[in-house]
């Protein structure tokens, strides 16, 4: 209904900004994210999601269409209401969010306040197959990144380190160069072991 708001920012919260838009003052919900992401100068536009229930209508803004398409991932899961989904991409950045449901990483969606395992567990299976769909192009990179990495740390497990260690080596070494190959990792991780 409404896709976007763009006028004067007059007030900033960490949990919401009103804006002006020709006279009209919207109070619109953000995320830490959007709230780091907006700029200090007046003009300002957000993306938005307009949830209707039959006791309010809540406008909810983000800095970009990615982070709005996973909140609307995010609340279509049951048990995830939109104060979850907001904190889940306060917590984390929308990337973040993506990685840890592409890769079934439930130890970081559960760190999250409010999530407990029934309910990460319930994320992971509801939007794995959907996120995958949707991003395909950057989920396959990413996927074959983490075939890469896991591989890496499989590797560096057998020959005897230990895996903290390893994963946090590894991890940077990916971060680095995401498109490096298992061998690349491994000879790197091996130097900086």
């Amino acid at each position: 209904m409404i896709t976007h708001i763009q006028g004067r920012l007059v007030e900033k919260n960490p949990t919401d900004v009103v804006i002006d838009c020709n006279g009209v003052g919207y109070f619109i919900n953000i995320s830490l994210h959007t709230f780091s992401e907006i700029p200090p100068n007046e003009n300002v536009k957000l993306y938005t999601h307009l949830l209707v229930r039959e006791d309010a209508h809540t406008l909810y803004g983000f800095s970009s269409v990615a982070e709005r398409e996973i909140f609307k991932l995010l609340i279509s899961v049951s048990g995830v209401g939109a104060s979850i989904a907001r904190t889940m991409l306060s917590s984390l950045a929308p990337e973040q969010v993506l990685d840890a449901i592409s890769t079934n990483d439930i130890a970081t969606i559960q760190s999250i306040k409010g999530i407990g395992a029934k309910t990460a567990q319930r994320v992971v299976l509801d939007l794995k197959d959907k996120i995958l769909k949707v991003y395909g192009l950057t989920s396959i990179s990413a996927g074959a990144s983490n075939t890469n990495k896991n591989e890496a740390l499989s590797a560096l497990d057998t020959l005897g380190f230990v895996r903290k260690q390893a994963e946090k080596v590894v991890d940077a070494i990916v971060k680095e160069a995401p498109q490096a190959s298992v061998e690349m990792i491994i000879k790197q991780a091996l130097k900086n072991l």
